[in-house]
């Protein structure tokens, strides 16, 4: 899919190389790749540094404005830089979202919507100082930071639409790509059909963010969560390595360099794009009466087959001996964030609340590997707990009883 449409001529003179890849089969295939890589690295990258959302941002903030430098001081398209570029703003987007939902409590549609309105503010104001959106045009320097700011937004919007999508629906990794899945054939069908090849381009490129990261949640869930099992760590460097030998490829090849002039453009019909519109408005009425659809329909079953195997397991121990295993700093460490985020939820800060609960999944999932060993029945004991919790703050609705009800059982298991 290409984005030059008629009115891409520029009336200024070319003052670099453009800066951009050639939009082929290759551009979509590592832009996948790249959007899967945000949403595993991201999650795995937070888990082992263990310094929380915010400063976890912080440093990805920083690395993405040193590389962004570089990307920026080149005078044409380098593959490695470029893509360098793309993988590291999407974590960084990923990160941005998971703050507002995570650490500040933000409902996902509304963060959904702030961004939604971001992106069509950045658009705005790039096309109403330079005329164009096409990717064909980046050969000035405004144009191409209109470009990374479009796509950081693009990652974030992409990150908040795809989570409340898995929200509405309930619907597992797996399931949940064919959305995007089908919404860009969708989008490609409406570009063969004649639909503005600028707007086509920029539709799918927020779409290949839900698809890559529920790509990369369906390979790293475990099965009990209907994914396949292979975590977070190995879905990255899988990807990793896959968007490197592509680089190299593209590289070698320079299969994706544009020429250094404006492609010549085909005439296309201003009745067709208006048409194809109409068409996309269609597509957008019926995935929304999907996603009605698919939220009036019971999907907590998998939710609640998991706290029924976690009581399953709690039977068979007596009353606060679930802890009794593990070294009593790591229990009392477990035991201060919990009183914390009680302490919070009585207040009705939930913000608070959910900032901390963070720090305790953050804890948790950090500990996996020392404390499972060393009691299974236990540290699953604790584990379903610990889901019960996250899920009662993380709730579309959150109740507070439900919430300090949840976390005064996870006190009493970590006596």
């Amino acid at each position: 899919m290409t984005d030059t449409t008629r009115s891409d001529a520029l009336d200024t003179p070319r003052t670099l190389l453009s800066k951009v890849p050639e939009i082929t089969i290759w551009f979509w295939i590592i832009k996948i790749l790249c959007t899967t890589v945000g949403e595993s690295f991201a999650d795995w990258i937070n888990m082992t540094l263990g310094l929380g959302l915010n400063a976890t941002a912080l440093i990805f903030t920083v690395v993405f404005a040193a590389v962004l430098a570089w990307q920026l001081r080149l005078d044409r398209y380098v593959p490695f830089v470029y893509w360098l570029t793309v993988v590291v703003v999407s974590v960084t987007g990923t990160l941005y979202t998971d703050i507002l939902t995570d650490d500040l409590g933000v409902p996902l549609e509304v963060s959904t919507g702030v961004f939604a309105a971001v992106l069509a503010g950045v658009f705005g104001i790039w096309f109403a100082r330079e005329r164009t959106l096409s990717i064909h045009s980046i050969v000035t320097l405004p144009r191409e930071l209109f470009y990374w700011l479009a796509i950081l937004v693009t990652f974030a919007l992409g990150t908040a639409a795809g989570d409340w999508i898995l929200q509405l629906t309930g619907w597992g990794p797996g399931t949940s790509v064919l959305l995007p899945a089908g919404l860009i054939v969708a989008v490609v069908i409406g570009w063969r059909l004649g639909a503005n090849a600028v707007l086509s381009f920029w539709l799918a490129y927020i779409l290949t963010r839900p698809l890559g990261a529920n790509l990369g949640d369906y390979l790293a869930f475990p099965s009990a969560d209907r994914g396949l099992g292979l975590g977070t760590a190995l879905t990255s460097v899988i990807f990793l390595t896959a968007i490197l030998a592509t680089v190299v490829y593209l590289t070698r090849t320079r299969r994706d360099v544009i020429d250094g002039h404006e492609p010549v453009l085909a005439a296309t019909s201003v009745t067709r794009e208006r048409t194809m519109l109409g068409y996309y408005a269609v597509v957008a009425a019926a995935t929304a009466a999907l996603l009605v659809w698919a939220n009036g329909q019971p999907h907590e079953q998998a939710a609640s087959e998991e706290e029924s195997g976690s009581s399953a397991m709690t039977a068979t121990l007596p009353p606060g001996q679930a802890a009794a295993s593990f070294p009593p700093a790591e229990i009392a460490k477990f035991r201060t964030i919990a009183a914390d985020t009680l302490t919070a939820v009585q207040e009705g800060d939930h913000a608070a609340a959910t900032a901390r609960v963070k720090d305790l999944e953050t804890a948790w999932d950090k500990d996996e590997a020392t404390l499972k060993p060393m009691d299974a029945a236990g540290w699953t004991v604790l584990d379903g707990r610990i889901d019960k919790v996250l899920k009662a703050i993380r709730a579309a609705n959150p109740d507070r009883s439900t919430e300090a009800h949840t976390l005064t059982d996870l006190l009493a298991e970590l006596k």
